[in-house]
C-alpha cells in the first residue's frame, strides 16, 4: 500500500513539478481588485502587478493596440486582468467621473463639526393661489427692512432673517420645476410650503403638488391663503387636505398649517415662525469647513459677463478663486455675486449665490463640485464626457425586466407605481387590489392614484422616483408618451384589472431575495504545495471526481472537519491559464484567503444555484 502512495506520489509529482514555486501560478492576485473607469495602460499594469510588455501583449491578443500611456476603459482592463486570472470590482456610479449627485441633508456629515444650517423652502400649489403673491410679500418686506439682512434678489433664490434665523427661499414656476430638479440629482429643498386659496380649495395642481412633495421626502407646511377673501372656506380646505392624507394639527395629525393673506401680510409671521420650527424638528446640519457642494438653480449668458450661473450651496464653502467642475463645464470661480448685487469672498451652506467664470453653460439641478486643482477638473470633465452616454442610456429603465432589475439593485424592497384610472370610481378598486399585494417582505408604494390620462407630470414624478406608470382604462397622452421614451420611464396600460394585479405581483415578488441550493460540481485531493511569497501558498490538485471551475465555491476538508470555504480566484493546468480542470487532470489553485494547506486535504467545489 505504502509502495503505491510512493508511486503516485512519484507520479504526480512529476506532474506537477512543472509548476515551480514561483511560476505555479503567475503573479495573480488573489483577491479582486477595483478598477477606476479609465486608466492609462501603464496604471493597469501597476494596479495588476505585471509589465507593461506583458499587458500590452495581452491587449493585443484582444485585439487593442495601446501604448503604455495610452488610456484604456474598464472594460478593456477587466478582459486583460482575466487573461491573467484576476477578479475585476466594478466601479460604482459614483466614482470620480460621476460625483455623488444626491447631497442630502444627514450625508456626508461630520457631527463633530457640523454647524445649523438655515433651510430651503420652495413653494407649490395650484396656480393662481398666490404663491408668487407670497414670496413677493416676503422679498418686499425684507427689502424695506434693509437692517436685518434683506433678502436676495435677481438670482433665482432669495434669503430672508426672521428672528435672527436665516431661511432660504427658492423662486421656481412650481413643482414642474421642483420635479425636474430632483430627476436630475438635485435634492434642495429641506420644507415645502404647500399654498392653498382658501376660497378654491384643493384643486388638481394642489394634489400633484402634494404627490411631488410626498415622492421627495420633504416635510410639508400648509399655508391656507385669501382667508380674507368672500367665500373662504378653512374648514372645507382642512377637509380636503385629510382627504390627501395630509392632516394638519387641527384634525389630530403632524402637519402644521397657517392662515394668512399673501396680499396684506396677516400670518406671514406665523408662517415663518413655523418653517423655522420644522427646520429645527429636521436639525438641518452642514460642515462649512469642507470643499464646497451645490446646485444649479438657473443659468443664463449674459452679454457682458459671460456664462453665469445661479447656485445654491449644500454643504462647505465656495469661496473666489476655487477651481470648480459642474456637469461637464469647468472653471475657476472669478467673481460671486449676492442678491444685492454685491461682489462676495465666499458662500455658506444654503446660501444662494451668482457665479462667474465657467467655461459652458451648465444645466439647471446639476451639481457644483470645488476640485483641488485645474488638473482635477479637467481630468474630471474628460471622463464625465467620456460616460456621459452610458449614464444617459441608463438613467431610467424602460422594460418591466429593467424596472425590476434597478430595484434589485438597491437595497430597498419597494416597488413605487404611479396609477392612472379612467373612471374615479376605478382607483379605490384599483387601490385596494394592489394593497393586497404588500406584505412584511415587499411594499407596493401608490406615488400617486387619480384618474385622467397619463400626463407628462406624472412622467416626470416617476423619472424623479424611480417609479414605474400604471394606467387602468386610460391612455397616455402623446406629451407623456414622447417624453416617457426620453426619460426612459415605463409606461404600462391595462383594460383588465386582473391582468394589471397579476404583473405587478409577479414585479413584486421578483424583489424577494431568491433561495438558494447548494450543488457539488467536483470534488479534488491536494497533492502538493508550492509556496508563493512569504505568506501566500498554492494547491497542487488532482480532481477525483467532477469538475472545478475557476470561480466557483471551494471548501477545504481535513480530517471531516470544514476548514475554509472561499472561492477559487485562480487556476491552472501545467502553464496555462483555465477555466475548468476536470475528472482525473492537475492542476494549480489558489483560493481567496486560505494559504494552510496539507497533503491529502480534500477539497469540495459547489455552486449555488437560486430555487
Amino acid at each position: 500500500m505504502a509502495k503505491n502512495k510512493n508511486i503516485n506520489r512519484s507520479r504526480n509529482t512529476k506532474e506537477i513539478s512543472k509548476f515551480p514555486p514561483e511560476k505555479a501560478i503567475s503573479d495573480t492576485i488573489s483577491s479582486p481588485v477595483e478598477f477606476p473607469p479609465i486608466m492609462t495602460v501603464g496604471e493597469l499594469s501597476q494596479i495588476i502587478s505585471k509589465s507593461n510588455v506583458d499587458t500590452i501583449k495581452s491587449l493585443m491578443r484582444i485585439g487593442i493596440m495601446a501604448t503604455v500611456n495610452q488610456s484604456i476603459e474598464f472594460d478593456i482592463a477587466a478582459k486583460v486582468a482575466s487573461s491573467f486570472g484576476i477578479g475585476v470590482i466594478k466601479p460604482k456610479e459614483k466614482e470620480s467621473s460621476l460625483v455623488d449627485s444626491s447631497i442630502r441633508k444627514d450625508e456626508n456629515i461630520d457631527v463633530k463639526t457640523a454647524e445649523e444650517r438655515p433651510p430651503v423652502i420652495t413653494i407649490l400649489g395650484h396656480v393662481d393661489h398666490g404663491k408668487t403673491t407670497l414670496l413677493d410679500k416676503i422679498r418686499g418686506d425684507s427689502v424695506v427692512d434693509s437692517e436685518a439682512g434683506g433678502i436676495t434678489q435677481n438670482i433665482g433664490a432669495y434669503q430672508t432673517i426672521h428672528n435672527g434665523k436665516s431661511i432660504t427661499f427658492i423662486d421656481t414656476p412650481g413643482h414642474e420645476a421642483f420635479t425636474s430638479m430632483r430627476a436630475n440629482g438635485a435634492q434642495v429643498t429641506d420644507i415645502a410650503i404647500l399654498v392653498v386659496a382658501a376660497d378654491d380649495g384643493v384643486m388638481p395642481q394642489t394634489i400633484e403638488a402634494i404627490d411631488h412633495s410626498k415622492a421627495a421626502g420633504v416635510p410639508i407646511v400648509v399655508a391656507i391663503n385669501k382667508i380674507d377673501s368672500t367665500g373662504a372656506n378653512i374648514d372645507k380646505v382642512k377637509g380636503q387636505l385629510a382627504e390627501q392624507d395630509i392632516i394638519v394639527e387641527d384634525y389630530g395629525g403632524d402637519v402644521i398649517s397657517t392662515e394668512i393673506s399673501a396680499l396684506n401680510g396677516q400670518g406671514i409671521d406665523t408662517l415663518l415662525e413655523s418653517l423655522i420650527l420644522v427646520s429645527e424638528i429636521e436639525e438641518l446640519r452642514a460642515n462649512i469647513d469642507k470643499p464646497g457642494r451645490g446646485f444649479v438653480i438657473e443659468s443664463a449668458i449674459d452679454k457682458t459677463r459671460g456664462v453665469t450661473a445661479t447656485v445654491l450651496v449644500k454643504s462647505g464653502t465656495i469661496n473666489i478663486g476655487d477651481s470648480i467642475v459642474v456637469g461637464t463645464s469647468r472653471g475657476r470661480i472669478k467673481n460671486m455675486i449676492d442678491g444685492f448685487g454685491k461682489n462676495i469672498e465666499k458662500a455658506t451652506p444654503s446660501t444662494p449665490v451668482k457665479i462667474l467664470g465657467l467655461s459652458s453653460l451648465p444645466n439647471t439641478g446639476e451639481q457644483l463640485d470645488v476640485v483641488d486643482n485645474d488638473k482635477v477638473a479637467r481630468n474630471l470633465v474628460s471622463s464625465r464626457e467620456k460616460y456621459s452616454k452610458t449614464a444617459i442610456q441608463e438613467k431610467s429603465p424602460t422594460t418591466m425586466v429593467e424596472v425590476m432589475r434597478k430595484v434589485h439593485s438597491s437595497d430597498a424592497k419597494e416597488l413605487r407605481l404611479i396609477v392612472k384610472t379612467g373612471a374615479y370610481g376605478s382607483v379605490d378598486a384599483v387601490e385596494r387590489a394592489l394593497g393586497q399585494l404588500s406584505g412584511s417582505d415587499i411594499q407596493i408604494k401608490l406615488l400617486r392614484s387619480a384618474t385622467g390620462s397619463v400626463t407628462e407630470s406624472d412622467v416626470m414624478l416617476a423619472s424623479a422616483s424611480g417609479a414605474m406608470v400604471v394606467g387602468f382604462e386610460t391612455i397616455a397622452d402623446r406629451a407623456a408618451k414622447s417624453l416617457a421614451d426620453s426619460e426612459k420611464v415605463v409606461i404600462r396600460l391595462y383594460d383588465i384589472i386582473y391582468n394589471l394585479v397579476d404583473d405587478v405581483g409577479n414585479a413584486a415578488k421578483s424583489l424577494l431575495d431568491p433561495t438558494y441550493s447548494e450543488v457539488v460540481i467536483g470534488h479534488a485531493i491536494v497533492q502538493e504545495i508550492f509556496p508563493r511569497g512569504k505568506r501566500q501558498n498554492i494547491a497542487g490538485i488532482r480532481i477525483t471526481e467532477g469538475l472545478f471551475k475557476r470561480n466557483s465555491r471551494l471548501r477545504v476538508i481535513r480530517s471531516g472537519e470544514t476548514l475554509h470555504d472561499g472561492v477559487i480566484t485562480s487556476m491552472r493546468h501545467l502553464k496555462e491559464n483555465v477555466r475548468e480542470l476536470t475528472n482525473n487532470f492537475e492542476g494549480g489553485i489558489m483560493v481567496d484567503g486560505f494559504h494552510e494547506y496539507k497533503e491529502q486535504d480534500e477539497l469540495v467545489a459547489y455552486e449555488l444555484k437560486a430555487e
